[in-house]
C-alpha cells in the first residue's frame, strides 16, 4: 500500500474519489480525515465548488476517524456551498465519527442521512 499523503510520513491514510451523481458531487473519504490528511480532502471539495457544484454528498461509509482539522474542512466546503446557494451533505456516518460531530454540535449544520441513497434521493 502506498504510505504517502500530504504533510505526513504516513502516506495513504486517507483515500478520496470524487463523482457525478446528478446534481450532487458524490465525494468518498476513505480512511482517517485528521490534521495530515486533510488537505487531500479540501482540494477535490474546492475545485467541486469551484467547478459550479455547489450540492455535495460526502459518503462517510469508509471513513474511520475524523478530528477537528477535518471537521473544519467540511464544515469550511458547507460556508462556500451554503453561499452558492447548495449544501454539503454527509452520508453513512460510522458511531466513532458520527460522534465527533454529535459532540461538537456541527450534526446541526450539515444534512445528515443514515445511507448514501438517503442523501442522493434529497
Amino acid at each position: 500500500m502506498d504510505r504517502q499523503t500530504v504533510g505526513s510520513t504516513n502516506r495513504g491514510r486517507l483515500r478520496v474519489e470524487v463523482r457525478t451523481e446528478g446534481r450532487s458531487e458524490v465525494v468518498t473519504a476513505a480512511g482517517e480525515l485528521d490534521h495530515h490528511t486533510a488537505e487531500l480532502l479540501r482540494v477535490p471539495l474546492d475545485e467541486a465548488l469551484d467547478n459550479g457544484r455547489s450540492r455535495l454528498v460526502i459518503d462517510c461509509s469508509q471513513l474511520e476517524f475524523c478530528d477537528s482539522t477535518g471537521l473544519n474542512v467540511l464544515l469550511g466546503a458547507r460556508l462556500k456551498a451554503d453561499a452558492a446557494g447548495g449544501g454539503v451533505h454527509l452520508a453513512a456516518m460510522r458511531p466513532v465519527v458520527a460522534r465527533v460531530f454529535e459532540i461538537t454540535g456541527a450534526d446541526a449544520v450539515f444534512g445528515v442521512h443514515a445511507t448514501l441513497h438517503d442523501a442522493l434521493a434529497e
